[in-house]
């Protein structure tokens, strides 16, 4: 194993002399990048890997919807429960697993969409037409993002222009499928405004595996004389089927049948963000915001004759301010910042033995600097501190469980906790004229989530407050470049991970806990290539090493993980406003979820390919997508359950076709 990673990370150094993904770099004039400071108009480059998704890949690429896109990304795993629409989907940026949704930060124009339980990301408040770009950020995120940053960031930043225009789209497909999405956006010295509206649903492929869409969103602005003042929203609702998992001799059979055949979930919510943008000087700009979310979940799992009802609210502040100040004659930058988040759940559990009301609260207030310094017109240092305290509240109130037998009185389960962590980064970034190297090291850290904090007493089943989870934190050294040799970019670079009391469900112990030390050694790389002025293929691949590195589980595979990852995408543009793109994504195989002791053999990786033929007819669009071409059988999740002594599968969508026509308004 070791002669392995030493290889990996020999090619790795190698490629990333000549490549890495770069913030603001000479390869990529024109792009702002915001995650990398918090502020869009950086002058001094961050020793950082941030990758750029532009509106005009979006459109070249065959994905249906926001994690599709993301999937054909180095380093990122996403995982769909049930189907296409991926209401369901989580991130996993470098390598994490079942807990890959709890250590990757997802944000909406710089707003956290995480929730402080372990709720998946809503997603369908997202149209992909609302999106200008999307900008990752890899395992550098906690000093300016804090807690659940340790794999990275993504944040999906929209369309804020207000340049005038309107138009419509609708789409049709298998499973029958049919969506429309509209938007309009207009404005003038005094301000600008944007409106999206999204509509999907389909019949799935799956038995009970329907699913329906709606949001609304946008942002309304006032210019001011030196910044404006606006006002984002969006109000979002999706329900869909829960077909749940297959056993293995079904899913050998017929994986497009349901084993819950009459459950759903639903989910509907608002977010309204009022902010500041101002520049109070020609060397210093001041922004924040005050954003107010809400979110109701509900789901009726008629198969166990029980229901769930769940609210969570949440308010954030995240004032921050950016220096322009120059340190002995040499450029410099400081960025200065508070984030404040108070959220609360409230959450319902109905069945035949009981009803058990519980709650959570949790607030979290840190500060972080950051500061960049050019120390010639090569080189920069980048250097950066959080400081962040949780405060975590959880309760259970006391039923009578009855399982048969008569009453059974449950206590009360009542505690709290307060955490507190820092993190630095510090970086060194050496730019040329087209190319790039760069070197870092940092910590990370993250705070167990509400929905952990909730636990069980093994003998007696009585409810426990997991006040004794621990933060885990760790620490990050990555080196990467990148360069453009004419025709082609290459971005790379090279990582290791090393944690500490990493937070995981154990069901050896029946319990959330502190695992023993882990490590994470990883390879990312990314090669742009325009074979000639209409044809670019474009290649990431990712290799991933995830392992226990003592305690029970010592050298042994963290679940979920799939070591090796790529994708290949060509886009042809036949200059007559015709395009076309093909993507092939693999995902190798990965050990089951829960199997910490690595005993019950590899999930099978999967290869697929996608196509879409774009058709630009001036004031018409036509769009079609072919998905899973092969119609590949394949499970992005699947565990092993002991009840059943069996294993259980989550089945990907068939072959699906779709079609979609677009009207700009002149």
């Amino acid at each position: 194993m070791q002669r392995h990673l030493v290889r990996s990370a020999l090619a790795a150094a190698m490629l990333s002399a000549f490549a890495t993904q770069a913030a603001e770099t000479p390869a990529d004039h024109g792009t702002i990048i915001v995650t990398a400071t918090r502020f869009a108009d950086s002058a001094l480059p961050v020793a950082a890997q941030v990758d750029v998704i532009r509106s005009e890949d979006i459109r070249q690429s065959p994905a249906l919807g926001m994690p599709e896109i993301l999937k054909a990304q180095a380093g990122i795993e996403v995982r769909s429960l049930y189907g296409n629409m991926g209401i369901d989907a989580v991130a996993d940026i470098r390598g994490f697993g079942d807990t890959g949704g709890s250590n990757t930060v997802t944000l909406l124009d710089g707003q956290r969409l995480n929730s402080i339980g372990m709720d998946a990301v809503s997603w369908s408040a997202i149209p992909l037409e609302s999106v200008q770009r999307i900008e990752i950020l890899r395992g550098a995120g906690t000093v300016l993002y804090g807690d659940r940053a340790t794999g990275g960031v993504i944040n999906i930043i929209t369309d804020k222009s207000g340049q005038p225009r309107a138009n419509a789209a609708v789409t049709l497909g298998s499973n029958d499928y049919r969506g429309v999405d509209a938007q309009a956006a207009g404005g003038g010295a005094a301000g600008y405004f944007n409106l999206f509206a999204h509509y999907a649903e389909t019949d799935g492929w799956r038995q009970n595996s329907q699913a329906r869409q709606q949001a609304v969103s946008g942002r309304s602005a006032l210019n001011l004389a030196n910044g404006e003042a606006f006002v984002d929203y969006g109000l979002y609702a999706d329900k869909s089927g829960m077909p749940s998992s297959l056993l293995s001799a079904a899913y050998r059979g017929d994986p497009r049948q349901a084993r819950t055949p009459h459950d759903t979930q639903q989910r509907d919510g608002y977010r309204v963000r009022p902010g500041l943008k101002l520049a109070v000087s020609p060397n210093l700009t001041v922004e924040g915001e005050l954003a107010v979310e809400h979110e109701k979940y509900d789901a009726n799992n008629v198969s166990f004759a029980s229901t769930y009802r769940r609210e969570r609210d949440t308010v954030s502040f995240t004032p921050r301010l950016r220096w322009n100040h120059g340190l002995t004659g040499r450029a410099s930058e400081t960025v200065l910042g508070l984030d404040y988040y108070d959220g609360k759940i409230g959450a319902t559990s109905a069945s035949a033995t009981g009803v058990i009301p519980q709650s959570a609260k949790q607030t979290s207030s840190a500060f972080y600097v950051q500061n960049t310094t050019a120390l010639d017109r090569h080189w920069s240092l980048t250097a950066g501190a959080r400081r962040q305290r949780m405060e975590q509240r959880a309760a259970q109130r006391a039923y009578d469980a009855d399982y048969g037998y008569g009453p059974f009185p449950v206590p009360a389960m009542n505690g709290s906790a307060v955490r507190e962590r820092n993190a630095y980064d510090l970086g060194l970034n050496y730019q040329a004229a087209d190319w790039r190297l760069y070197g870092r090291t940092g910590t990370v850290f993250r705070f167990a989530n509400t929905d952990e904090l909730f636990g069980y007493d093994p003998f007696t089943g009585n409810p426990v407050f997991a006040g004794d989870l621990k933060p885990q934190h760790g620490r990050v050294h990555e080196l990467g470049g990148d360069v453009e040799l004419g025709a082609v970019k290459l971005r790379g670079s090279v990582y290791r991970l090393d944690l500490t009391d990493e937070i995981g469900y154990d069901g050896a112990a029946y319990a959330n806990v502190n695992f023993a030390r882990s490590r994470r050694d990883g390879v990312e790389a990314q090669i742009d290539w325009r074979l000639s002025e209409r044809l670019l293929a474009r290649f990431s691949a990712s290799h991933t090493d995830a392992r226990f590195r003592e305690g029970v589980y010592a050298d042994k595979e963290i679940p979920m993980v799939a070591r090796d990852k790529a994708a290949l995408q060509l886009t042809w543009q036949t200059g007559g406003g015709a395009s076309y793109s093909a993507v092939a994504s693999h995902v190798g195989d990965r050990r089951y979820s829960g199997d910490f002791a690595n005993t019950l053999g590899r999930l099978a990786g999967y290869t697929t390919l996608d196509l879409q033929g774009r058709w630009d007819l001036k004031t018409w669009t036509i769009t079609a997508k072919l998905l899973n071409v092969f119609d590949r059988r394949y499970a992005p999740y699947a565990g092993y359950s002991t009840f059943r002594s069996d294993y259980y599968y989550f089945p990907a969508d068939g072959r699906s076709l779709f079609v979609s026509a677009r009207y700009d308004f002149k």
